[in-house]
């Protein structure tokens, strides 16, 4: 009978040293952001936690845009009691949030009709 030859293996980790730096924000990680703030409440604030590292113009001026929507909506939400006005907002809220997110996704800046303006003044800080 012949014997098995036993081979010795080693079991060496392979250690790959881990970058200290956080990488840039490139141009997919700001049209991330600028989508996500548009997909629900919870989508914002992910898109604004992402974005206070290294905030990026498209992705601050979404993050704008679809905060004053979202409030737009909850006005929406308030007047329910007064239906042809509650209708009439909620439909200007979808058509403003679609032109929003149709923006977002062709990674321009462009301010939703009457409004969009307004949110870049009064959410400057974000």
């Amino acid at each position: 009978m012949a014997k098995a030859k036993k081979t010795k293996t080693t079991n060496k980790a392979i250690h790959k040293p881990v970058p200290t730096h956080k990488p840039e924000q490139g141009p997919d990680q700001d049209k991330l952001i600028a989508i996500l703030s548009y997909i629900t409440l919870i989508g914002w604030i992910i898109a604004l936690v992402m974005n206070t590292e290294k905030k990026s113009k498209l992705g601050s001026f979404h993050i704008r845009q679809s905060l004053l929507i979202m409030a737009l909506a909850v006005v929406a939400g308030l007047v329910t009691w007064i239906p042809p006005i509650s209708v009439i907002i909620w439909v200007v809220t979808v058509v403003l949030w679609i032109m929003g997110f149709v923006s977002a996704i062709q990674s321009t800046m462009k301010p939703v009709p009457v409004l969009g303006e307004y949110a870049q003044d009064w959410f400057k800080s974000l």
